[in-house]
C-alpha cells in the first residue's frame, strides 16, 4: 500500500510537469516527484530486523548500510539547489515577460 502512494506521488508530479504551463508549477511539480522518488527508494531501502551502526556491546547483530542514507541525503541537497537555480531562471525571466506560461513565453520568443 505504501508504495503504491508513493508511485501515485511521482505519477503526480510527473504529469503536473507535462500539463501544467505554468513555469512555477512545473517546478513544484518536479519537486513532488523529485520527493516521490526519495521516498520510494527509502521504502525500497527499508528492512526489518536491522539496527543502527552505532557501536555497542552486542555481538553478532545485522547493521543497515548507511551508503544509502549518505546517498538519499546528497540527493535532497542536489535537488533543492536545482530547484533554487530553476526558481532564479523564472524571476529573471520574468522581468521581461508579463507572463510565466510557457506557450506564451515560446511565442515572444519565437523568429
Amino acid at each position: 500500500m505504501l508504495e503504491a502512494c508513493v508511485l501515485a506521488t511521482i505519477l503526480c508530479g510527473f504529469f503536473g510537469i507535462i500539463f501544467k504551463k505554468n513555469l512555477v508549477m512545473k517546478i513544484v511539480s518536479m519537486d513532488v516527484m523529485s520527493t516521490g522518488v526519495i521516498s520510494y527508494y527509502v521504502v525500497i531501502a527499508s528492512r526489518d530486523g536491522v539496527f543502527v551502526p552505532i557501536i555497542s556491546d552486542t555481538k553478532n547483530i545485522a547493521y543497515s548500510d548507511p551508503v544509502p542514507q549518505a546517498v538519499i541525503l546528497t540527493a535532497i541537497v542536489i535537488g533543492f539547489s536545482i530547484q533554487a537555480v530553476m526558481l532564479v531562471g523564472v524571476m529573471k525571466l520574468s522581468r521581461d515577460n508579463p507572463t510565466l506560461e510557457s506557450s506564451e513565453i515560446e511565442k515572444s520568443n519565437t523568429p
